[in-house]
């Protein structure tokens, strides 16, 4: 019996008020980074992510008002994220379990892509990824990297952290570089003080990870939380992300998103 709970069984989670990590959950399919702001900026926030395709990969773009993805079947953005993060002015001002009472009719809505998409394709290939079964955060890091601005959003690129054998390097790099949409390739291996990481056991995202094997190398790819920095530096009256980590899940499979 396959007690491998599908994408609709994560969102109902979700909107019955569970708060949970989604890394390792509904594996083979399609997690998302979630971004949702007044339509009047919607436009120059495209074009961000457009100018920055590796952190802020696009999914889906909503209609104005539209709650409902076409990639997830009887989903609703207000209620299927595990905890969703609200800022006002520029200012993070609460967590919440839905944002049914926030809801506006002129809300567009972004999902971008998610590195934990790729993280199935890597345990297949016999790349353990300590942290992804065991309920904890992969950790993510604010860099020195700048991204490119669009009208009000500009900020450093954010990334996620992975620790992988010296030996495996090649082919993780390999299997990501199928999932463009995903984050891709990684902006770094090693030397984490090259892209401003100055402890790399200290994240300012997501749980911490201390290897016991000096055969590990830190590689580090461009994450969808990367959004939240350039939206606090935009100071918009009211935005809405998800909380790093607790994703909203979609019915598009994993191999959907790979290239040949």
């Amino acid at each position: 019996m396959n007690n491998i709970p599908s994408s609709l069984d994560v969102r109902l989670k979700a909107r019955n008020g569970n708060n949970f990590t989604t890394s390792g959950l509904a594996n083979s399919f399609v997690q998302t980074n979630v971004v949702i702001i007044p339509k009047k900026f919607a436009y120059d926030f495209m074009l961000y992510c457009q100018r920055n395709p590796k952190p802020c990969p696009l999914i889906e773009v909503f209609d104005p008002g539209e709650f409902s993805s076409s990639n997830a079947k009887n989903s609703d953005i207000r209620t299927d994220i595990p905890e969703y993060k609200i800022f006002k002015n520029g200012k993070f001002l609460n967590f919440s379990e839905n944002i049914i009472s926030l809801w506006r009719e002129d809300f567009v809505t972004f999902l971008l892509g998610c590195s934990f998409t790729f993280e199935n394709e890597l345990i297949k290939n016999g790349i353990d990824l300590p942290y992804f079964k065991s309920g904890k955060n992969v950790p993510m890091f604010i860099t020195s990297i700048d991204t490119i601005n669009a009208g009000k959003f500009s900020g450093k690129m954010v990334v996620t952290q992975r620790w992988i054998p010296r030996e495996k390097v090649v082919r993780t790099i390999q299997i990501t570089s199928r999932f463009p949409n995903q984050h891709g390739t990684p902006i770094q291996v090693g030397n984490s003080e090259e892209i401003g990481i100055l402890n790399p056991h200290k994240p300012d995202f997501g749980d911490s990870w201390i290897p016991d094997d000096k055969n590990l190398v830190p590689v580090y790819w461009a994450c969808g939380v990367t959004p939240q920095i350039a939206i606090q530096n935009a100071k918009l009256e009211i935005v809405i992300t998800h909380s790093p980590g607790k994703m909203f899940i979609t019915d598009l499979k994993d191999e959907d998103m790979a290239v040949i």
